[in-house]
């Protein structure tokens, strides 16, 4: 199939798709499907089904889907830390936490100074073991998706929680909805998705670039690329360094130039990808309601 699951909009970009291959539906039946994460070792991903309060699996090995757990405290965005544990954002429980390999689950993260999360959106894990999260309000606003209050800390902002001490640190306060995030494979840029314009008129619907310093500090924060079809949500990177995007479209790939370089077109709006498969070539994609899948001639970072 298909030329037209594709959109090309740039020459590079025909490296990184096969014509031939199409975008899989593996699983409808969510009512908001966000946040996938690849276990390897297990050949399996997760993913949100926020409103319904429960996390499921899809198994690659036979096709399968069943359910990972529920109730999950409304959790949105997951990753695989660097010891092959599962950290997740809740929006219910306001908390990132972490899966510890006999089940328990430990929180990472649920305050900062003295004052309650607002509603961890997604999460990435360096590779020093620190645990980067974005927290905006979307699990707060309404009790679709989490559970509706005031903010306590009254904005929306990114932090950084410490290996050593635990330490949860702003390491960007001036997001207006900051969203998804990720570093380049060298993890010298960090970036993330700001989908302020939800709340506000003519807000962000923007990725921003950042440097980063060794110890963490980050600069710059220049706008790196503006969504062209609603908004930027959760993205991964591939090893060579582009950017694969949700949008109202489907998934949009960026060269690390900041070139649009063409689309992943998907039936739904997306939310959130991951890179998967035994050789890391097969992107998940989180529909409104399903999940997806599509091969790929590239490879994505390993980081997560």
């Amino acid at each position: 199939m298909a030329a037209h699951d594709f959109e090309i909009l740039d020459d590079r970009f025909r490296q990184c798709i096969n014509q031939s291959a199409r975008v899989e539906k593996l699983y409808e039946g969510t009512q908001w499907a966000e946040g996938p994460a690849y276990f390897a070792a297990g050949r399996y991903v997760i993913w949100s089904d926020i409103p319904n309060d429960r996390i499921m699996r899809y198994d690659e090995t036979n096709g399968t889907v069943s359910v990972f757990r529920t109730p999950c405290g409304y959790t949105n965005g997951h990753t695989v830390d660097r010891q092959g544990r599962l950290v997740s954002c809740e929006h219910g429980g306001r908390r990132v936490s972490r899966t510890e390999f006999d089940g328990s689950i430990t929180t990472v993260a649920d305050s900062y100074d003295g004052k309650r999360l607002n509603s961890p959106n997604d999460v990435v894990v360096k590779s020093d073991d620190s645990i980067w999260f974005t927290d905006p309000s979307y699990g707060i606003d309404s009790d679709y998706e989490g559970h509706k209050t005031e903010s306590e800390i009254g904005a929306c902002h990114i932090y950084r929680v410490t290996p050593a001490t635990g330490e949860v640190r702003i390491v960007v306060d001036d997001a207006v909805r900051p969203n998804g995030l990720a570093f380049s494979p060298d993890e010298s840029t960090f970036y993330f998705s700001d989908t302020g314009a939800s709340h506000i008129p003519n807000g962000p619907r923007h990725l921003r670039s950042y440097d980063v310093a060794a110890d963490g500090t980050l600069s710059g924060g220049d706008v790196f690329a503006v969504c062209t079809a609603g908004f930027f949500d959760g993205f991964r990177l591939d090893d060579e360094g582009r950017i694969w995007a949700s949008a109202a479209d489907g998934v949009h790939c960026y060269d690390p130039d900041g070139t649009l370089l063409g689309k992943v077109l998907v039936p739904e709006g997306t939310a959130n990808v991951v890179f998967g498969g035994p050789k890391r070539n097969r992107l998940y994609i989180c529909g409104t309601t399903s999940l997806y899948a599509i091969r790929l001639p590239v490879v994505g970072d390993k980081t997560y």
